[in-house]
């Protein structure tokens, strides 16, 4: 063989290496997810989403569906930890109670990444790294998109909040608390959980619109998620009122459905939350376990304003595959 050609093999090995050693590591992972459930269409698309990220990297990818219960995510984790999987992901229903459980996971040596929702401070010692947005951002560009568009006009907001003692439904207030709260014509008046599903958004925005004059004295409606979003302007719909143009709305998460409402003129503003929390925390567990590289103690993703003026039936016809 000449020397040329065998030089041009062994550079060409040693380039592709490291890449081959972290594919053939990745197909020996099995990770074990423990998901909220599903009670939103974003719910849905992040576990589709991440079925898809662990097929492409030959990850066997355990999932238990915890019907939005904290004590069955524990029993999750112990039973993830029985198994002995490489890593557990963990998407929070709540933001406490999880030190024991956690510290379990850390004692038999298996890291855990929470994806979309943080757990209080006093556990960051006790999991790698979160793959999440800056829900307080996001909150934060809701209320400035709708300080920008009612102006000097008085604006009464109604508030749907997500599930109680969420990190997601806190940050998300606060920053929207924060951005309206340099502003004094705007003012939320009327603030419920919905628990971030379509059904009770729906029930909730019903008795914001019988105890607000028929909805006539509300100005925009914020829900911390659009599937609640969804469910607020069937209610204004029956109530006899037009979303979008009666009563503003703006949400967050970005779902296929909020644009179908937006392209039909009924709704109005949403920020994304993008679905794709597992391919990071796939490949910063990868990394981990291959070169022990330990991966930041927060991994942001990005999130995004959208309106009608963003061709939003494009947009959803774009999201349709996704799993919502």
């Amino acid at each position: 063989m000449p020397r040329s050609f065998l030089t041009a093999l062994l550079a060409a090995a040693a380039l592709t290496a490291p890449a081959l050693v972290l594919n053939a590591h990745a197909a020996e992972l099995t990770i074990g997810f423990s998901q909220i459930g599903s009670e939103s269409g974003w719910r849905a698309a992040e576990t589709s989403v991440s079925k898809s990220e662990a097929k492409k990297r030959n990850i066997t990818f355990k999932i238990a569906d915890a019907q939005q219960k904290q004590e069955n995510q524990i029993k999750a984790i112990r039973s993830f930890i029985a198994q002995g999987v490489d890593a557990i992901f963990l998407a929070p229903v709540v933001s406490t109670g999880w030190d024991a459980v956690l510290k379990e996971a850390k004692e038999a040596k298996i890291p855990v990444v929470l994806l979309d929702r943080d757990i209080d401070p006093s556990g960051k010692e006790l999991y790698l790294t979160a793959v999440t947005s800056d829900s307080v951002h996001e909150g934060e560009v809701a209320g400035e998109w709708l300080a920008k568009t009612v102006g000097g006009k008085t604006c009464n907001v109604v508030e749907l909040q997500g599930t109680v003692g969420a990190s997601v439904a806190a940050n998300r207030k606060k920053g929207f608390d924060t951005a309206i709260a340099k502003h004094a014509n705007l003012k939320v008046v009327r603030s419920q959980t919905g628990d971030f599903t379509r059904a009770k958004g729906k029930e909730v925005m019903e008795s914001f619109i019988k105890a607000e004059g028929g909805g006539k004295t509300i100005c925009a409606v914020y829900a911390h998620n659009d599937d609640m979003m969804v469910g607020a302007i069937q209610a204004m719909k029956e109530a006899g009122l037009k979303p979008g143009k009666d009563i503003l709305t703006v949400s967050i998460d970005a779902v296929p459905d909020i644009f179908k409402a937006m392209a039909a003129g009924e709704a109005n503003a949403t920020v994304e939350l993008t679905p794709d929390m597992a391919g990071p925390a796939f490949d910063a567990v990868i990394a981990y376990k291959a070169k022990g590289t330990v991966p930041p103690k927060w991994i942001q993703t990005d999130s995004k304003l959208y309106t009608a003026a963003d061709d939003p039936q494009k947009i959803y016809d774009s999201k349709k595959g996704q799993g919502y």
